[in-house]
């Protein structure tokens, strides 16, 4: 119980002060000039000052309060490692004993699982919500049971209470870990990308730098091996071979008895850009579709267009002297010889054979194609005729041959059932509402695939692929009809945008693809694929674990299927055609990228809050009940906060002085007052 005096004033405390100032002022008055009884009026003064401020006598009954200690253990991935685990139940269960055998005191154990955004263990956090939930007068004592790797360790803060580490994993332990020190997040392709690597021994068990070897992985796909010194940073390059996100996998050998391997293999992804595409177009005259070209490929700001239109052809007799032409004179050799290789796709628009390129050079554009360059053609009416492209050395490439049938019919195009696949022609928009176009070759197909026909169902697209290169085919140039909106018109830019991009091998635009995406149940797996069927695809799961997912068809015409999983990291798919690698959740996880047991980052908090540090494996311990402002750790024992709160059950409130008995003892020293002044009075008469 507890006892004090408390003051409930009858008026406001400003008037209550200004009362008893004119009482203490009044009461010297009189005693400086001597006036009779002057001590039995100001005690009377002080009395109704004393009444006004109602003093009261305050009796609180309360109750102790347990004292709450809280236990916090580590649950993340580094805590998996060695016998960490098992020795943070061990110690978990020995200072739940130990302290339940104290008197009023409460345990409350927490858990800190990994944070799902790669921020590693996020102790403080976790006693941050913790301490929302206990009253601050009560919290005594805090156990942190972890191998020291915390990533959100304030700044010096004294918590008001001792902060104890329990320290599990072991002293000698010693771990080789590769880590990426510098490495861009985009690249253009066809560069080189460098990056830099660093192999660590690290722990107490000290290793001299050794030589070891790098292996890179390429998204599944092509291994390369580096040497490299552990201990120092090495630079390395690599080229990245298709437009998008490559996954890289660096890998080192392990060493004998380290703490863990899995800190051997680290991610990185780098998304691949193309650099600006050139793209030359030549133009064999000038007619209505040769705007349409130079439109769409200018409008394109990531293509650089070199447009050549040949307007006077060397057969041209008209007694112009040449000192006065204004043209330039098409640079053949440098175009076809010396730079071809600089573009990545050339374009014939109505080309015919005039003697300006001789046939080397067009053998030199086949051979560029095979060697991976891409070539369009955009036949007109000359493509059936004996200055055809197809009389050149060129025809090795082409995918058809022309009659000599020039159809002069409207007709309006047609996707095939094919192309209703591909992506160049699956989707585009408002097929049954086409404009017509009026002209178109009669093909003979050779090779490729068809997509669009036209009149009579003869080929009007053919796609092919040559070698390393590509070849597109369009027997029309009436595709313009389209661009002037003729009856309605077509998508003609999206269409021809598509052609061109997929002979540059855009990545989005390939026919025959194996793609996974990261959903939050697990990967979500598409197959883009010309064939009937689609291959079942074998899944490598991040711990080796492979498991055979069958695809099933889409109402597009594709297959997908869900493979649902929680395992984080890399995942290998392969149909037995096409491979790729895929992220899911966290790649390099920051748990693992220091994963040796340290007392070293809570050694601040530990030493602020008077606790103190143990190794696990150095249990059991003493705990001892300690008071607010002692040490709370020593040799062989830590100690346990006692606070002492109490929760006030009830209140009582007495007066003083009863209300009749104060204004009696009023009255009796006025009354004493008025009688002394009147035998003063009396003797002096």
């Amino acid at each position: 119980m507890n006892h004090d005096i408390v003051f409930a004033p009858l008026v406001d405390v400003s008037l209550l002060w200004l009362s008893l100032a004119l009482t203490v002022a009044t009461c010297g008055y009189a005693a400086w000039i001597r006036v009779s009884g002057w001590a039995l009026r100001a005690a009377a003064m002080m009395c109704i000052v004393m009444a006004l401020a109602q003093p009261s006598f305050r009796q609180r009954d309360t109750q102790p309060l347990d004292d709450v200690v809280l236990i916090v253990e580590d649950r993340t991935a580094s805590q998996a490692l060695g016998s960490r685990a098992e020795q943070t139940d061990r110690v978990g269960q020995l200072l739940r004993d130990q302290l339940t055998q104290l008197p009023n005191l409460t345990v409350q154990t927490i858990s800190v699982s990994d944070s799902p955004s790669n921020q590693g263990t996020q102790v403080f956090e976790a006693i941050s919500q913790a301490q929302a939930d206990i009253p601050a007068r009560q919290l005594s004592s805090i156990f942190i049971l972890s191998d020291g790797q915390v990533h959100d360790v304030p700044n010096v803060v004294d918590f008001g209470i001792p902060v104890h580490h329990i320290v599990t994993g072991t002293r000698n332990e010693y771990d080789r870990k590769i880590t990426i020190t510098n490495a861009p997040a985009y690249a253009i392709l066809g560069e080189p990308v460098k990056m830099t690597v660093r192999i660590d021994d690290v722990g107490n068990q000290m290793r001299e730098a050794e030589p070891v070897v790098v292996e890179v992985n390429l998204g599944g796909g092509a291994r390369y091996e580096f040497p490299t010194i552990t201990g120092r940073e090495t630079e390395l390059e690599l080229n990245l071979t298709h437009a998008g996100q490559t996954i890289f996998e660096f890998r080192v050998e392990p060493i004998a008895g380290e703490l863990t391997t899995e800190n051997n293999t680290t991610f990185l992804s780098v998304n691949a850009i193309r650099d600006r595409l050139r793209v030359l177009l030549v133009s064999g005259l000038p007619h209505a579709g040769a705007r349409v070209w130079r439109n769409l490929l200018k409008s394109d700001s990531s293509v650089d267009l070199v447009h050549f239109t040949i307007l006077r052809p060397p057969e041209k007799q008209d007694g112009v002297p040449v000192s006065e032409l204004s043209l330039i004179a098409f640079p053949t050799r440098e175009l076809f010889l010396e730079k071809i290789d600089d573009f990545d796709l050339i374009i014939f628009d109505r080309y015919k054979r005039r003697g300006i390129l001789p046939n080397a050079y067009l053998d030199n554009i086949a051979t560029y194609v095979e060697q991976g360059g891409a070539v369009l053609i955009a036949a007109g009416p000359d493509f059936a005729s004996a200055q055809s492209l197809a009389r050149t050395p060129l025809d090795r490439i082409l995918p058809g041959r022309a009659s000599a049938l020039v159809r002069r019919d409207s007709f309006k195009p047609v996707v095939t059932d094919l192309g209703q696949r591909h992506p160049v022609t699956a989707d585009l928009p408002g097929q049954e509402t086409w404009g017509p176009w009026a002209r178109q070759l009669d093909l003979e197909l050779n090779r490729g695939q068809v997509l669009m026909e036209g009149a009579d169902e003869r080929p009007l697209l053919i796609l092919d692929r040559v070698g390393q290169g590509r070849v597109a085919l369009l027997a029309s140039d009436h595709v313009w009809l389209w661009y002037r909106q003729f009856q309605g018109g077509g998508p003609q830019q999206e269409l021809l945008r598509r052609m061109a991009h997929w002979l540059m091998k855009e990545p989005d635009l390939e026919e025959e693809t194996l793609i996974a995406t990261q959903i939050e149940d697990g990967l979500l797996i598409k197959r883009r694929t010309l064939a009937e069927i689609a291959s079942p695809v074998l899944i490598t799961k991040p711990n080796g674990d492979r498991v055979t997912q069958n695809l099933l068809r889409d109402e597009d015409g594709q297959f997908s299927a869900t493979f649902q999983t929680d395992d984080q990291g890399i995942f290998q798919l392969s149909d037995g055609t096409l491979s790729i690698a895929v992220s899911r959740g966290v790649v390099a996880p920051i748990e693992l990228n220091e994963a040796l047991a340290t007392p070293a980052r809570l050694a601040p908090i530990v030493a602020t809050t008077r606790g103190g540090q143990v190794w696990a494996d150095e249990m059991p311990l003493r705990l001892r009940e300690v008071k607010q402002g002692r040490p709370a750790a020593g040799r062989g024992w830590l100690g346990v906060l006692r606070r002492d709160a109490k929760d006030v059950v009830d209140i009582k409130l007495r007066p003083l002085l009863p209300v009749w008995a104060g204004l009696l003892l009023i009255l009796g020293l006025i009354l004493a007052a008025w009688l002394r002044e009147g035998r003063r009075a009396s003797s002096v008469d």
